[in-house]
């Protein structure tokens, strides 16, 4: 795997500087192939930067409210609880990897955060037990888990296709497409349990065995629970360290749901979201400690809602020039109702490399695949799936989202890509198939 180490590290610029060649090289094309002048161009460009200001919280949330339930106490516990049942390095590795992938189909900001302190927290076990276990493959293990991560409860392309009055609604004649005809449909489902299984079955055949080099957890990394006891002196400060106010807040959030779903409501965006910030406000012990989460977390959001207005400008761009029918008129000469999914599946995981946030490449790319998929006559759940899988698989190859859990593990990209790429294949043919087969 060392030339795809190479060409990782040495020429793929940060996810910031892809959003601008790729805002250049839509500009280019949109003068190029149609009738737009500069100046309506820059137009579009400029009324679309805030086109997506609603999406860009709602997915900007979901990655906050994740990491900061995978750090409240009772999870850290529970984590550092199931450290110590694997009892022998498959175990470990195979172990780590399905808990990241179950945390990750419940939603991706807990999937990525869970996955890189699972993986230290199994090793720092492993290495108290005897057990000599390659800490490189377990923090890969862990990353391994995001490949299901868009076929679970945050996806966001087919939740956003679930939310009313959403900013691909007019490309699907202003309707909507519940997540029972995607998220929880039976090939997406089958599809996921089929992933989990295949790339379990690749890593366990890679993982270091006997006299294979093994490098081992070097330093002290589990992380202890510290107590943060905030000084309390005045009645505002009572008020702060009481449990009474946020458990308030978490059992009106949960009534709240209880009530939207016997009602008939269904799930969206914002539900997901408030679903996770329920659980947090009944979670954690006071508001002192929801704002130490929230002030951790911020950290990782910045650059996401530093891109979301440049991806919304890529959209105005190819909205008002008409780039968007030129490209589907592209894909429709080449794509039939049984070959559309995997070839749409090949492009998202293209575009993946230049748009790297799942939210920010259905943006860019579902209205296109959703106008050629309703000219070829493809049930529409097929292109919002096709992105979904496309965007989750090129991701184990590529580091945008990697660099959070390797920050937590101290570890490289090249550290662990060659085990990434074998759940690349694995996780491959198994998108490939279901879509072949739900096309049918």
């Amino acid at each position: 795997m060392r030339p795809i180490n190479t060409v990782v590290e040495r020429w793929i610029p940060s996810a910031l500087v892809f959003a601008i060649i790729l805002t250049l090289v839509v500009a280019l094309l949109a003068l190029t192939v149609t009738q737009t002048n500069p100046v309506d161009l820059v137009v579009g460009w400029g009324d679309g930067l805030s086109g997506l200001l609603a999406f860009m919280t709602q997915m900007a949330l979901i990655l906050l409210l994740g990491h900061m339930l995978a750090n409240t106490r009772p999870v850290r516990r529970l984590l550092t609880r199931l450290a110590a049942l694997p009892q022998t390095p498959v175990q470990a590795y195979l172990f780590v990897f399905v808990i990241a992938a179950v945390a990750s189909l419940i939603t991706w900001g807990l999937g990525l955060v869970v996955g890189g302190l699972l993986a230290r927290e199994v090793a720092a076990s492993g290495k108290e037990r005897g057990l000599r276990l390659h800490f490189p493959m377990l923090v890969a293990a862990g990353f391994s888990g995001f490949v299901v991560w868009h076929m679970g409860y945050s996806g966001s392309g087919p939740l956003t296709a679930a939310t009313p009055d959403s900013f691909i609604a007019e490309h699907l004649g202003g309707q909507v497409i519940p997540v029972s005809e995607t998220t929880f449909a039976l090939p997406n489902i089958i599809g996921a349990v089929a992933t989990i299984v295949a790339v379990a079955v690749a890593l366990s055949l890679v993982a270091p065995r006997g006299s294979d080099r093994i490098v081992e957890l070097q330093f002290d990394a589990r992380e202890q629970l510290v107590e943060h006891e905030e000084e309390v002196v005045t009645p505002a400060d009572r008020i702060d360290a009481s449990r009474i106010v946020t458990l308030i807040v978490g059992a009106a959030l949960t009534l709240y749901l209880v009530v939207h779903f016997v009602q008939g409501g269904t799930i969206t965006l914002d539900i997901v979201n408030w679903s996770f910030l329920a659980l947090i406000f009944l979670l954690v012990r006071n508001p002192f400690e929801i704002i130490r989460l929230t002030k951790e977390a911020a950290s990782n959001v910045g650059e996401i809602l530093l891109q979301f207005p440049l991806y919304a400008g890529i959209l105005g761009m190819m909205t008002s020039s008409g780039l968007i029918e030129v490209l589907s008129d592209a894909f429709v000469a080449i794509a039939n109702p049984v070959t559309f999914g995997v070839l749409a599946l090949l492009s998202a995981g293209l575009v993946n490399f230049f748009v790297p946030s799942g939210g920010g490449q259905f943006a860019v790319q579902a209205p296109i695949l959703l106008d050629a998929a309703e000219r070829i006559g493809v049930d529409p759940a097929i292109p919002i799936m096709a992105v979904a899988y496309g965007d989750q698989w090129t991701n184990m190859i590529q580091p945008f989202w990697a660099l959070a859990l390797l920050a937590i593990a101290g570890l490289k990209m090249r550290d662990i890509l060659g085990y990434t790429t074998v759940t690349l294949l694995a996780s491959g043919l198994v998108f490939a198939a279901v879509l072949v087969v739900w096309s049918l």
